[in-house]
């Protein structure tokens, strides 16, 4: 039996049961607060890979009070949830994984990431200086997930709790 935590470690355990999904929608009812989006991800079935850990250089923010931001916040707001993510990552190495999704862009076909929870854990890890973060991905075409296999299957291989 695994007990549901909100840490990365959890989710890995969640993972090697073959209940990723489970712990992401766990995950998302209670700590992660975010209904909305687990709602939408049992619209249609996904594919979900990880946690890995990923270099945060591949990913951008999609919510900030910044201008060109997908989902625009207030700029105190932001700041204030920063700074008590950033004490609270120096003292719990164990935080919740970024959730991503994996698509190919609907301009041009490239690949792209969206960063669509954890945003302000995001922003924390890099102004603390982190290179590396706990990830989980999620894509929902076939083609895509192949694509990403080819692509960034490094990421996924080599990962002792992949």
């Amino acid at each position: 039996m695994i007990a549901y935590n909100r840490t990365a470690s959890a989710a890995r355990a969640f993972a090697r049961a073959g209940r990723l999904e489970e712990w992401i929608h766990l995950y998302l009812l209670s700590d992660g607060n975010n209904v909305p989006f687990s709602e939408g991800l049992k619209l249609v079935p996904r594919h979900y890979l990880g946690p890995v850990d990923a270099p945060l250089s591949l990913f951008r923010r999609c919510c900030g009070p910044e201008a060109d931001m997908k989902w625009r916040v207030d700029a105190t707001h932001f700041e204030n949830k920063v700074q008590r993510l950033m004490a609270a990552a120096a003292n719990d190495p164990d935080m919740p994984p970024l959730i991503i999704c994996y698509r190919f862009s609907e301009t041009d076909g490239t690949p792209e990431f969206e960063l669509n929870d954890g945003n302000g854990r995001y922003e924390a890890y890099t102004r603390m200086g982190r290179t590396h973060a706990p990830v989980i991905f999620w894509i929902t075409e076939k083609a895509e997930l192949e694509d990403f296999q080819n692509r960034f299957g490094w990421l996924l291989n080599g990962q002792p709790d992949a």
